[in-house]
């Protein structure tokens, strides 16, 4: 099945059974990310868009525990990198009308939380279509060894996500109902 055939039809599955803004508990994740000595790490987050699984409460409670957090944003030459971010700071809409944090503290994050549109049991997810996280994961892999984990319904998992050499496997990825790894 062709990738934009998937996405309509997993974006259509993930609106009807994420209308009620479903959200990971926090203890599961925070016990994977333990594992990682979060001292003077960046985790990167994202700002849920689309019924995309809701991270905000997760980075809330990161942000108490004096964990750093930082957000995407998109640059004018159509690429992704991440910048500090606290709860305290304002967000700006980008063009795709999500919000992202002011292009100050650019950061590297050792962690990064990447939503999806549909996955399969191989970890290889697939997007919008627009290759932000790809393109962002393969610059980053030049820079640093970082852990990516990503956020979905079960409901998101197809048989085989379609991959080419572009695509980038996730380390794991977690649902409300498990974790694949």
């Amino acid at each position: 099945m062709l990738k934009s055939k998937i996405r309509k039809k997993v974006l259509n599955l993930r609106k009807l059974e994420n209308s009620k803004n479903i959200k990971l508990q926090f203890s599961t994740l925070f016990n994977i990310l333990k594992k990682s000595n979060l001292k003077n790490k960046f985790i990167g987050g994202y700002y849920p868009f689309n019924y995309e699984i809701d991270d905000l409460d997760i980075l809330k409670e990161l942000e108490k525990k004096n964990i750093k957090i930082s957000l995407p944003a998109i640059n004018k030459n159509n690429k992704m990198d991440f910048y500090q971010w606290s709860f305290k700071d304002s967000l700006n809409l980008n063009k795709y009308g999500i919000p992202e944090p002011e292009q100050k503290q650019l950061v590297y994050p050792d962690i990064i939380l990447v939503p999806l549109v549909a996955f399969d049991k191989r970890l290889y997810r697939l997007g919008y279509g627009g290759g932000f996280y790809d393109r962002y994961i393969e610059k980053l892999l030049k820079k640093k060894s970082f852990f990516t984990i990503g956020l979905a319904l079960s409901c998101q998992k197809i048989s085989r996500v379609p991959n080419n050499k572009y695509d980038k496997k996730l380390d794991i990825i977690m649902t409300e109902k498990y974790i694949l790894k």
